[in-house]
C-alpha cells in the first residue's frame, strides 16, 4: 500500500491480514485469552517462532488491525499501541534505557514528558535538556555514555520546532536512537523517517483519534536503526530479524511486564477516528493559520506562536519540513493580567486541557498545565504567565473569528 494516497492507506490498511467473516470494517475482540488446537502451537506463539495472540495484555487482533493502520501511515517496519501516549513514552525510556546511560532531550517538551524525565533521573539515568531548535546544541550536550536523543516535532505549548533533519543526521553519525514524537503534526503532515528517526511516537488520543473520545498511544520502528549494535537488548530477544529486536523488547517490557495494554474498545474507536485524519488536519490547519494571521493583527495580542506564520522564529524550517502548520497554536495578550478574563468571554471555545478535538480546546498555560513545572522550568521554555494555548477545532472559521474579536473588545 505504499504507492497509494494517505486517505486510502488509513481507511484500507486495517484489512491487509484479512477481516473476520468479510466484514468490512475490522470487529472489536474483547476475549483477553486464547486457545490453540495443540500445545505446541502455545509454546511456539510463546517463543515467538509462531505468530499468534496468548494474552490481551501483549495485543489482540483489534488492537493490531489499528497498529497496522499506523504502521501504514508512518512507514514503519512495525508499531505497538498501548493505552495512552505517555504509555508509549515510558515504554520507550523504560526498555531501552539503564542506569548510567544518557538520554538528550528537547527542553520544549510536552508537561508530562518532562515530568518523566525526573523519574528517570531517579532511576540513574542522566538527562540533558537543551535547545533542541539547535543540532549544535545537542550535538554539544552529548557524552560518551548518550544512547537517545527525544525531540518533539512542534513543541507544545510553544510551538518550537525541532531542527529534525540536522538532528537525524547527528544521530546517525553517532548511532544513536533518535525518538521523535509526532503528535502534533502527524503523519498526514509530517513523517520523521524521513529525517532519519529511529522511533516515532503518537499520542492517539489526539491527532489520530482526532475526536476526544479513547486514550491510546503508539510506538513505530522505521527500520532505520541497527538494534545489532545497541548494547540494551536483552539477550533473549537477539534473534530473528534485527530491526524488529528494539520493538519486541518494548513489547515485551512495555506491555507484557508494565501492562501499559490498550483495550479493544478503545483500539477500534482510534482507528474509525483515524479515517478522517487527514481531512480533519487538512481543515484545522488551514483554520488555526488564517486564526493565527487574524490574531496577529489584532493590537490587543502581543504575540502568536505558529509555526506558519513568518514571524514565527523557526518559520523557514516549518515550510520546508511540514505540508501545513496543524491545529496548534498559542499566543499572549498585551495584557497579561486579562488573561482568564479573556478565556471566560469566549463562547465557542470548550474551556479544558487536551488537544486535537473535533471542538476547540483552550486553556491558559502557567497556571494548569504547567504550574507543577514551576517558574525555572516555564522561563527555560518560553511560557510567560499569560500565555494561552489554543487547540483548533472543527469549526467555522468565521465563527471563531467573530468570537474572538467579540471578547477581544
Amino acid at each position: 500500500m505504499k504507492n497509494l494516497g494517505i486517505n486510502t492507506r488509513i481507511v484500507h490498511s486495517d484489512r491487509s491480514f484479512g477481516v473476520e467473516h468479510g466484514g468490512v470494517r475490522k470487529p472489536i475482540h474483547t476475549s483477553v485469552q486464547y486457545g490453540f488446537d495443540t500445545v505446541e502451537e502455545l509454546v511456539g506463539v510463546f517463543q515467538g517462532s509462531v505468530k499468534g495472540y496468548n494474552y490481551a495484555r501483549q495485543g489482540t487482533p483489534t488492537t493490531a488491525a489499528l497498529e497496522a493502520r499506523i504502521n501504514a501511515l508512518e512507514g514503519g517496519v512495525g508499531t505497538i499501541c498501548f493505552a495512552t501516549g505517555m504509555a508509549a513514552i515510558c515504554a520507550t525510556f523504560l526498555t531501552l534505557l539503564k542506569a548510567g546511560d544518557h538520554l538528550v532531550v528537547s527542553q520544549f517538551v510536552f508537561g508530562n514528558t518532562n515530568s518523566v524525565l525526573g523519574t528517570l533521573r531517579d532511576f540513574g539515568v542522566q538527562v540533558s535538556t537543551v535547545d533542541a531548535t539547535r543540532a549544535a546544541a545537542v550535538a554539544e550536550a552529548l557524552q560518551p555514555n548518550t544512547r537517545m536523543v527525544f525531540v518533539e516535532t512542534v513543541a507544545n505549548p510553544g510551538t518550537q520546532v525541532a531542527d529534525l533533519a540536522a538532528i537525524g543526521q547527528l544521530c546517525r553519525d553517532k548511532a544513536l536512537v533518535y525518538v521523535v514524537d509526532n503528535t502534533v503534526t502527524s503523519p498526514a503532515l509530517f513523517q520523521p523517517r524521513t529525517v532519519g528517526a529511529s522511533l516515532v511516537i503518537n499520542s492517539l488520543t489526539k491527532t489520530i483519534g482526532g475526536h476526544g473520545t479513547a486514550l491510546g498511544g503508539a510506538v513505530t520502528d522505521t527500520g532505520q536503526f541497527n538494534w545489532a549494535n545497541y548494547p540494551n537488548i536483552f539477550e533473549p530477544y537477539r534473534k530473528g530479524e534485527a530491526r524488529q529486536w528494539g520493538l519486541v523488547q518494548i513489547r515485551k517490557k512495555g506491555l507484557r511486564d508494565m501492562g501499559g495494554a490498550l483495550s479493544s474498545e478503545h483500539a477500534h474507536t482510534l482507528g474509525s477516528g483515524a479515517e478522517t485524519l487527514a481531512l480533519r488536519q487538512k481543515q484545522s490547519s488551514e483554520t488555526a493559520l488564517a486564526l493565527a494571521q487574524f490574531l496577529e493583527a489584532h493590537p490587543a495580542i502581543a504575540k502568536v506562536h505558529y509555526p506558519m506564520l513568518p514571524s514565527h522564529p523557526q518559520h523557514a524550517l516549518a515550510t520546508q519540513l511540514f505540508t501545513s502548520g496543524s491545529w496548534l497554536l498559542s499566543f499572549e495578550l498585551a495584557n497579561a493580567e486579562d488573561c482568564l478574563a479573556f478565556i471566560n468571554r469566549l463562547t465557542i471555545p470548550t474551556v479544558g486541557t487536551g488537544l486535537a478535538d473535533t471542538r476547540s480546546l483552550v486553556i491558559p498555560v502557567a497556571t494548569t498545565i504547567f504550574w507543577e513545572a514551576g517558574a525555572a522550568v516555564r522561563a527555560q521554555m518560553g511560557i510567560g504567565d499569560g500565555l494561552i494555548r489554543f487547540s483548533v477545532g472543527l469549526e467555522d472559521l468565521a465563527d471563531l473569528q467573530a468570537d474572538f474579536a467579540q471578547a477581544l473588545g
